[in-house]
């Protein structure tokens, strides 16, 4: 059943504050000093601007900080990070101050084989301050579910792909560390590997689903000299630390077609990005 109330906004002022972003680029690999006051925030890189201050006291057993506006507890002990879809209006400038206005724009309650699904929608627009126009907005999927990962004890078989363009990266402890404390997240999947094995059933630390489409759209952006005006993503399963992470893109049309996949060749998370 898809819930249409109206939800309350949250709403905070904020700021592009180049310490944050230098962080970003240490983060990546790039060399901070490179990134100046006033500069444009490189797209994809607005993560941080995004992230929650729930409370310690107030977290979830898992540890996630909120969704950054309020939504109904349906007593869920899980969370997955279904997809997310970045429209950009403008660039944002480096020490800029920004409002940031979040709201739950729905849900829908489902049953499956697995047992109840909730599906919320949660809507972010950042505005530079005083600006009636967003200059960004990110709209989020999450599906908040109660049972067990599934069994990933048996490996795989590799999958074959064809593609034009393709990197290899690996994330490691210290990397889902770093995005994760830029981005004020403290879900324990992305940072306790004993809660992420026991807790939850997954074989190791989880990739922050962020983490890898910010990797994508650097792909992009680093590699391919395209500068995204929406991204549409869609995650499809889990990828874990310290396992190689193959990105590649594919020119369709007039779209970039980007995936993620993991060390067997799976696809786990799908970006389909128009340019500039």
């Amino acid at each position: 059943m898809l819930n249409e109330v109206e939800f309350p906004r949250q709403t905070q002022i904020g700021r592009c504050d180049l310490a944050s972003v230098q962080r970003v680029a240490a983060m990546l690999d790039l060399e901070p000093g490179e990134i100046a006051e006033g500069g444009h925030l490189p797209r994809g890189w607005h993560f941080f601007l995004l992230g929650g201050t729930t409370r310690r006291s107030s977290l979830r057993e898992d540890g996630f900080p909120g969704f950054g506006a309020p939504m109904p507890d349906f007593g869920m002990k899980r969370l997955l990070l279904g997809g997310r879809t970045i429209s950009y209006f403008g660039d944002i400038e480096i020490g800029a101050q920004l409002e940031r206005e979040s709201r739950l724009e729905s849900y829908v309650e489902k049953t499956t084989k697995s047992g109840p699904i909730i599906i919320a929608k949660f809507e972010h627009q950042l505005r530079p301050l005083h600006s009636p126009a967003p200059i960004l907005i990110e709209t989020q999927t999450y599906i908040l579910l109660n049972n067990h990962a599934p069994d990933h004890a048996v490996e795989p078989q590799v999958q074959s792909f064809r593609t034009a363009h393709q990197k290899t990266v690996t994330p490691d402890p210290t990397m889902l560390f770093q995005y994760s404390a830029l981005g004020f997240n403290s879900h324990r999947i992305h940072l306790d590997r004993d809660y992420a094995r026991d807790a939850e059933g997954f074989p190791d630390l989880i990739i922050n689903g962020g983490l890898t489409t910010l990797l994508l759209t650097e792909f992009l952006r680093s590699d391919l000299g395209i500068v995204p005006g929406e991204i549409k993503a869609k995650h499809t399963a889990p990828l874990f630390c310290d396992r190689p992470v193959v990105l590649t893109a594919d020119r369709i049309d007039d779209c970039w077609h980007l995936k993620a996949r993991d060390n067997h060749g799976a696809v786990a998370l799908e970006l389909e990005v128009s340019a500039k």
